[in-house]
C-alpha cells in the first residue's frame, strides 16, 4: 500500500459514526497508522464559511453555478448546525466542497502515503452529466474523501413501494404511517447500523484511492456499488465479505504488489 497513515476527521455530531470502531477496522484491515481529529469544519475564519456556504446548490437540474452566499447561509456554517434534519436539506457540490477540504489540510499531511477522510453530515452531491441532474453521494473525492452520513441514508433509494404509498397521499401523518409500516427496510437518522455500513464505505475510498478501482459487480461483495437500501444491508450487514477477488487484491495491497 502506497498508504501508511490515515486521518479520520470525526463529525461529533453523529455518534453513531462510532469513530474508535472504525479506526479497529481500519487497523486489522489495513495494517496501517489511525489518527482520529475533530470536526474540520469547526472554528474558521468567515472567508472560510463563506466559501463553504458558497458550494450549496440551489438548482438540481443545472451544473453548479457559483453565487455569492448570504448572512445567515455564512452564520450557519459556522455555527456548524445539523440540517440533515430539515424538511428541505441543504445540498452540497461534493467536488467543490472537496477542494476547500484541501485547502484545510496541512499541505506536510496532504501526500500520498497519507489519506485523509472526513465524516460529515452535510449531503454531498455531485452532477450527472448523464442525466443532467444532481444525484446524493455517500461519498466524494480521493484525497481527500468526504464520507456523508446524510448521503449514505438518503442515497440508496428505499423500497419501490414506500415510494407508491407515499404518492397517494402526501401528508405528514401519512408520511409517518409509511415510514413506520417500512421501518428497519431503510437507514434512518441516528440509526444502530450506521457503524457497520461506514466500514463499507471506507472499504471503498481505500480501494478507490489505491487501485482507481472502488466498485465491484459482484452483489455480495462489500465493494458493491448499491443503489437500493436492500442491497447496501446484503452486503454491509448480512453478508459482510468481499469477494476473493477483491481479498486476493487487497492481500496484494498489504504486501505492496499492487
Amino acid at each position: 500500500m502506497r498508504i501508511s497513515k490515515i486521518i479520520l476527521y470525526n463529525e461529533s455530531s453523529v455518534p453513531e459514526i462510532n469513530i474508535k470502531k472504525a479506526e479497529k477496522f481500519l487497523i486489522e484491515t489495513f495494517e496501517v497508522e489511525i489518527q482520529i481529529r475533530g470536526n474540520i469544519f469547526k472554528k474558521l475564519d468567515k472567508k472560510t464559511y463563506e466559501k463553504i456556504a458558497s458550494t450549496r446548490i440551489f438548482n438540481l437540474k443545472k451544473p453548479f453555478q457559483k453565487h455569492i452566499p448570504s448572512i445567515e447561509d455564512i452564520l450557519i456554517e459556522s455555527e456548524s448546525r445539523d440540517m440533515s434534519n430539515k424538511e428541505e436539506m441543504t445540498l452540497y457540490d461534493g467536488i467543490e466542497l472537496n477542494k476547500i477540504i484541501t485547502e484545510l489540510i496541512p499541505k506536510r499531511e496532504n501526500t500520498q502515503n497519507t489519506l485523509n477522510i472526513i465524516f460529515t453530515n452535510k449531503l454531498t452531491c455531485t452532477f450527472d452529466e448523464n442525466d443532467f441532474r444532481y444525484h446524493a453521494r455517500a461519498w466524494v473525492g480521493s484525497n481527500p474523501t468526504i464520507i456523508s452520513t446524510t448521503g449514505i441514508i438518503e442515497a440508496p433509494a428505499k423500497p419501490k413501494q414506500y415510494y407508491m404509498d407515499l404518492m397517494t397521499n402526501f401528508t405528514k401523518e401519512s408520511i409517518k404511517e409509511v415510514k413506520k409500516k417500512y421501518k428497519g427496510e431503510f437507514l434512518e437518522y441516528k440509526d444502530i447500523r450506521l457503524p457497520e455500513i461506514i466500514e463499507g464505505y471506507l472499504l471503498q475510498t481505500i480501494f478507490y484511492y489505491e487501485t482507481g478501482d472502488a466498485f465491484c459487480d459482484n452483489n455480495q461483495c462489500r465493494l458493491f456499488n448499491a443503489h437500493w437500501q436492500k442491497d447496501l444491508f446484503n452486503t454491509q450487514i448480512e453478508n459482510k465479505k468481499m469477494c476473493e477477488k477483491h481479498e486476493n487484491i487487497l492481500t496484494k495491497m498489504k504486501t505492496n504488489i499492487v
